[in-house]
């Protein structure tokens, strides 16, 4: 009888406030609400990840920068997909092996992650070097960026965040990482800066809508990143149309993926390319 009166309750409480969240999760107080993305400064467009790449996304109309960073050995935090540069210069060794002035230049051409039939071909193209986190954040500074924290390195979140605050943008700037333990550690080491989901709470997101206790959950995170399968959007009504987090689907490069992100509620879509 106890138990059926808990049960009950428990049940009751929970189908309240996934009807209204804000009960007890307040809406996150973003600055910044981008619907379109450039996936590695539009990698269908330009040389990934480089200044140029940056420039012709903003000039275009890119509302927001998703990037990747990693530290060379000197200390220095380049914008980078790969540790390796095995695929973006055909060069043996790790970005950690190298001081940034003996960095290799980046290959002209590169196949898309996420559309393998297609080759980006920048013959000629003279901009083919890792630009600094630093000479983003100079050249863009009221640009939304997105930021992958590529490794677990303490020095690497350190120098991230040095630089987040000394060019005053946490609240243009988010950051993340697919671990849970990165995650954890971005959230301590600065909580001002819009936190991105890690893989883990992705999943567990899931058990909890399942089994009733979202509601009931404190959120750090403010962004949700996530490919478009159908099985993660089981979830979007408590998330995306409360407005709980922003939702931004990724890496779609076709108008029928856009229109469908758009239709299942995402706020924005990533995409190599911008134009």
């Amino acid at each position: 009888m106890v138990l059926g009166a808990v049960v009950l309750g428990y049940a009751v409480t929970s189908i309240l406030l996934l009807k209204f969240p804000r009960l007890l999760h307040r809406k996150k107080t973003l600055k910044f609400f981008p619907t379109h993305i450039s996936h590695r400064g539009g990698a269908g467009e330009n040389i990934e990840n480089t200044m140029t790449a940056f420039h012709h996304a903003l000039e275009v109309g890119t509302e927001m920068l998703e990037i990747d960073c990693h530290l060379t050995r000197d200390g220095h935090v380049i914008v980078s997909h790969d540790s390796s540069l095995k695929r973006s210069c055909e060069c043996e060794g790790q970005v950690a092996d190298f001081d940034y002035k003996d960095l290799p230049l980046l290959k002209e051409r590169h196949k898309l992650d996420f559309q393998q039939s297609f080759t980006y071909d920048g013959t000629g193209c003279p901009d083919r070097r890792f630009p600094l986190l630093r000479e983003v954040f100079q050249a863009f500074p009221s640009i939304p960026i997105n930021i992958d924290i590529k490794i677990d390195d303490d020095e690497l979140i350190e120098k991230v965040n040095q630089l987040i605050v000394e060019f005053n943008r946490e609240e243009i700037t988010a950051w993340g990482n697919r671990s849970a333990i990165v995650v954890d550690k971005l959230h301590r080491i600065n909580p001002n800066v819009p936190l991105i989901f890690s893989y883990k709470k992705v999943l567990l997101l899931l058990v909890y809508f399942y089994t009733g206790l979202l509601p009931f959950i404190s959120l750090e995170e403010s962004l949700l990143e996530v490919v478009m399968p159908g099985a993660v959007l089981k979830y979007r009504y408590w998330l995306w149309d409360n407005d709980a987090v922003e939702t931004y689907l990724w890496v779609l490069n076709e108008d029928d993926e856009f229109e469908r992100a758009f239709k299942l509620g995402a706020h924005g879509v990533m995409t190599d390319f911008p134009y």
